[in-house]
């Protein structure tokens, strides 16, 4: 249950992090928002990572998602804020079973920003959308004095909007008792590349972010029995279980010895008493599949060099609904709680 606020309460830094606080900042907004959906559609009411709106005239449905990139720093190793917003874009339509068509693209820009960095990050964002022939079809640019922004000096907005064919949608609240629950890669990798280039530090190991878009690898799966998709961005792996299982009414039951987990990652988990499960990624994919399918979608996640490392993590399960349960490298079980933020701020 969603802890209820009052119009008095300031808005925290926890609250745009993923998580329970999330949750609050959610309702509160959302809660005054008159017409949430188009009739038949899905809107902000489900929580997705798209809109999908109905045409009574078309063979498919229209999928919309649109996301804020507020990360610090803007360069870091693995991309910029560009590769993150179009990658982000790109996935949360995959995510909904869209193909992408077009972006709408915003930037908010501090004064004194370089153009050389300028050009680097719209020219990532224009190369990716190209090579998957998604236009930029509208746009909106402002320029801010100094004292208004913070210190990395840009913000980026996109929308993004996608076609899916009718009867084909993926939701958050459509995964069945029974489906196996698999991981396309290696979990945790962004949040930890961003956390170790904004301290400075220095490591032996090369850990760099994930962050890609994910079209090559969803799109050849879209044609098996998936029930549910979504990209473990804020709050990691642990946030996408925990609103499958309250959204789908089915408990999840996991076994950390088949979580991928990098090297890298694990190392730079300890240093920082971390949990990998709580931190972003921005090029993998969370997947419940109808059991009958998963080896078939598990073999095409690692024909492609996107997926090599994709496992089979956990199922999900009738009884004890709401519930994620993780059986332990020992043997045991513990159960598994949405985190109340991104343990690692401003990564996206």
């Amino acid at each position: 249950m969603v802890e209820k606020t009052t119009e008095n309460r300031i808005v925290e830094l926890d609250m745009g992090q993923g998580g329970k606080k999330m949750d609050i900042l959610l309702d509160f907004i959302t809660s005054r928002i008159k017409i949430k959906k188009i009739p038949k559609g899905i809107g902000v009411e489900s929580f997705d990572d798209g809109a999908i709106i109905p045409f009574d005239v078309s063979s498919s449905d229209l999928v919309i998602t649109t996301d804020s990139y507020t990360v610090t720093p803007l360069f870091f190793q693995g991309g910029n804020i560009g590769t993150l917003a179009a990658s982000g874009t790109i996935n949360d339509l995959l995510m909904m079973g869209a193909k992408p068509i077009a972006f709408t693209l915003a930037l908010i820009i501090k004064e004194g920003f370089k153009f050389t960095n300028l050009g680097t990050i719209v020219d990532t964002i224009a190369e990716i959308t190209a090579k998957f022939n998604i236009g930029i079809v509208a746009g909106d640019t402002k320029v801010m004095p100094q004292n208004t922004m913070v210190e990395t000096g840009m913000f980026v907005n996109t929308t993004g909007v996608g076609i899916i064919p009718l009867g084909r949608r993926i939701t958050d609240s459509s995964i069945q008792p029974n489906d196996k629950i698999i991981a396309s890669g290696t979990l945790g990798d962004h949040g930890f590349a961003m956390l170790v280039s904004r301290e400075g530090i220095e490591l032996e190991t090369n850990l760099e972010s994930d962050v890609a878009p994910l079209t090559p690898l969803i799109l050849p799966i879209l044609k098996y029995r998936i029930h549910a998709m979504k990209d473990p961005t804020r709050g990691g792996l642990t946030s996408v279980l925990a609103e499958w299982a309250e959204k789908s009414s089915v408990s999840i039951w996991i076994d950390e010895n088949q979580i991928p987990i990098s090297e890298e990652v694990q190392i730079v988990s300890e240093i920082f008493g971390i949990d990998p499960l709580h931190v972003s990624c921005e090029g993998k994919a969370i997947i419940a599949v109808h059991p009958e399918d998963a080896e078939e979608v598990l073999q095409s996640l690692r024909s492609s060099p996107l997926g090599r490392k994709a496992t089979i993590i956990g199922e999900a399960r009738k009884e004890r609904s709401g519930k994620i349960f993780m059986k332990t490298s020992i043997g045991g079980h513990r159960i598994l709680d949405k985190p109340v933020g991104e343990p690692i701020p401003r990564v996206c």
